[in-house]
């Protein structure tokens, strides 16, 4: 292959696997330094490669850390270091008989590690000082014999004999070096893009099922909807495309893991930003939503423009904005509501569709009584407590809900207590 066709090949990569070219070629001199020490290096040494992509040529060099006295171990914390590994390494090997002999297993031999079989380019502290090593080390004074202006900690190198024949095993070091940087690489990318994407919405497909785990292709990477973040009852197939929240995006040793939800109350927010114009130019903004995913939703309101109905945005003309949201949530309910920074009004409206007369509050413990008339009291409650268990989230206040002739009294926003006062009422009226 020539040289063009070489670049072009590694353009190609780079496009296909969202990388820059530059990080590539660093890809490819370091698997070049790879083969070159597998086939003609020696133990300790540290290559590095330089391809010039101009000429295709490449060189190779040493690269010696320069030292002085106070930076290298003495004999005696060589001695004392080397004692205690092999103490503990004897410790470890009877320890593992003990247990193998324990179970009736075969012991497995115990491998030593070199003290030299690792090696690092960070050059070397007073408070972390290392073994002296002619092939990765140079004291200062022979490193002021090449260069007068070397300082303890920096880089020298040494040119080596460009080689161009290599083994079968140098070749595959080569390409495990490659396959295993660009894989970094890639996910070093998608992590950085994914990353500032968190709490927005995308669009994908969904992918394969794994468990109760929904894999979704989103683009450069397929993110993972866990149980926890479904919608209940929702059901999902292969191929299909649906709406997902980026929850949140970490590092892992088997890649960039992208989280995504259906069921997080930012996903409507987001929703309603796509349909509501007057959410994306100011005019109106979500103050607050409390969510049951894919049964429930409330979401207040507030209009920063006069003669713009806050309510009114968000349901759209005919209802087509609601709709929409409602149609791609599978059905959940949404209640929008006005915001208020008065309390009374706040709460009151929270408990829509219900009519309240009154609103009582104890401000000290952010606790309040509704006061609805006695037809309005299962309204109020909702099936199993929903609509003012939502109600006291949306707000965040404790709501009690009480009939105005004080004879029937609905209890605090907690599913168990009002599911309770629920079944009673019904009770009540089946007799």
């Amino acid at each position: 292959m020539d040289l063009k066709s070489f670049s072009q090949a590694i353009q190609q990569i780079a496009d296909e696997k969202g990388i820059s070219k530059e990080r590539i070629w660093e890809t490819i001199e370091m698997a070049l330094a790879a083969a070159y020490k597998r086939d003609y290096g020696k133990r300790g040494q540290m290559i590095r490669a330089r391809l010039d992509p101009q000429t295709g040529k490449v060189k190779m060099s040493q690269i010696k850390i320069v030292v002085d006295e106070t930076m290298i171990k003495s004999e005696e914390e060589i001695q004392a270091e080397e004692t205690a590994r092999a103490t503990a390494e004897a410790e470890e090997t009877a320890r593992h008989f003990a247990e193998s002999e324990a179970d009736g297993l075969p012991v497995a031999p115990q491998r030593r590690r070199d003290a030299d079989e690792e090696f690092s380019s960070e050059a070397p502290t007073q408070e972390k000082r290392v073994r002296f090593n002619p092939e990765k080390h140079i004291m200062i004074e022979e490193a002021r014999a090449t260069n007068a202006q070397v300082k303890p900690g920096d880089e020298l190198s040494f040119d080596l004999d460009y080689q161009d024949e290599y083994g079968r095993i140098a070749a595959q070091t080569a390409k495990q070096v490659i396959i295993q940087r660009i894989r970094e690489a890639e996910r070093e990318a998608v992590y950085g893009e994914y990353k500032g994407k968190e709490g927005e919405l995308v669009s994908g497909l969904v992918q394969r099922i794994e468990g109760r785990n929904i894999f979704v292709d989103i683009g450069r990477t397929a993110g993972v909807l866990p149980m926890e973040e479904q919608i209940a009852h929702e059901r999902y197939h292969v191929g299909e495309r649906i709406k997902v929240l980026i929850l949140f995006v970490e590092r892992s040793s088997k890649g960039s893991g992208v989280f995504l939800s259906r069921s997080h109350p930012r996903l409507l927010k987001k929703l309603f930003e796509m349909e509501v114009p007057e959410i994306a130019t100011g005019a109106v903004e979500i103050k607050a939503i409390a969510r049951e995913a894919g049964s429930r939703s409330k979401i207040a309101v507030v209009s920063h423009e006069s003669g713009v109905d806050p309510v009114g945005s968000l349901v759209g003309q005919k209802g087509v904005s609601l709709s929409t949201v409602i149609h791609e949530q599978g059905g959940e309910k949404i209640d929008v509501i006005e915001w208020s920074d008065n309390p009374e009004e706040f709460i009151g409206n929270a408990l829509s569709p219900a009519k309240v007369v009154g609103v009582e509050l104890n401000e000290s413990r952010k606790e309040a009584v509704a006061k609805v008339p006695e037809d309005q009291l299962s309204l109020a409650i909702g099936r199993a407590g929903q609509n003012v268990r939502l109600a006291a989230k949306l707000s965040g206040w404790k709501i009690d809900v009480r009939s105005d002739k004080k004879a029937e009294v609905a209890p605090e926003a907690s599913e168990e207590e009002t599911s309770s006062s629920v079944e009673e009422k019904e009770a009540e009226k089946s007799e």
